[in-house]
């Protein structure tokens, strides 16, 4: 497994695994799986009636309408991908996640670009381009990852990080998770909210719930003895500013 090394904007470097070709090849099967599965309840549930609607009107109608309502399955990658933050249920269920190569945060261009492309890499000669691609590619990059500079990585793995100082870089700040890195302004967002309720109201179950909720999705082991869950998160909310150079 290669790993691939992403600069953030604070000159940050920090070095993840990118995501092995049986990580991808079943995080790819679980999605097709998923859309089987949504094809299966439709067709069960809807099948006879749209048979019957076939039946009264024009073929160009009965076509269209049933792209429409098939549309979650063309467009199942490109919609996950956006609204998870490069990530569909496969690849959320193996801890893999699409990341830009550069540092910056991927856009929807980069994510249909991706989606495009799935045409040549995934869906042309069984597949044969994407992996050849991925194999002999430096950062494991099937030929949609390579235009759109973007590539998959492993969340689940250690990361390693080195860094260089520069003038918006405190030196007297030392980070402790550089898995944040892979949390969106999302869930940072969400994090802070609720933590600020939950402290100003004091409730213990919430923080409790936010902590393990973190660990759960960076993969991250909190050093009990270490951290109390409130300094925990304090940690996460630091470090990622420290990374991504935001205010939280």
């Amino acid at each position: 497994m290669n790993e691939i090394e992403i600069n953030t904007s604070q000159n940050v470097n920090i070095k993840f695994k990118t995501a092995s070709i049986g990580e991808r090849i079943l995080a790819f099967i679980i999605d097709i799986l998923i859309k089987g599965l949504y094809a299966t309840v439709f067709l069960y549930f809807f099948g006879e009636m749209m048979y019957e609607f076939s039946r009264i009107v024009e073929e160009w109608v009965y076509i269209t309408v049933i792209l429409l309502l098939f549309s979650p399955i063309w467009f199942y990658s490109l919609i996950c991908e956006m609204m998870f933050e490069g990530r569909t249920f496969g690849k959320m269920l193996l801890g893999l996640k699409v990341v830009k190569i550069d540092g910056y945060q991927a856009s929807f261009g980069d994510y249909l670009t991706r989606w495009i492309f799935c045409i040549i890499d995934i869906y042309t000669n069984a597949g044969i381009v994407g992996v050849l691609s991925i194999i002999i590619s430096k950062n494991n990059q099937r030929l949609g990852g390579m235009i759109s500079g973007t590539a998959v990585i492993s969340t689940k793995n250690n990361i390693n990080i080195s860094h260089t100082i520069f003038q918006n870089i405190s030196t007297d700040y030392t980070p402790a998770f550089p898995q944040v890195i892979t949390l969106s302004d999302n869930d940072i967002r969400i994090i802070k909210e609720n933590f600020q309720k939950a402290i100003k109201v004091y409730d213990p179950a919430v923080i409790r719930k936010l902590s393990e909720k973190i660990e759960s999705v960076t993969s991250i082991k909190r050093n009990t003895q270490e951290y109390t869950e409130q300094q925990f998160i304090r940690k996460v909310l630091q470090d990622y500013n420290y990374f991504t150079g935001k205010e939280n």
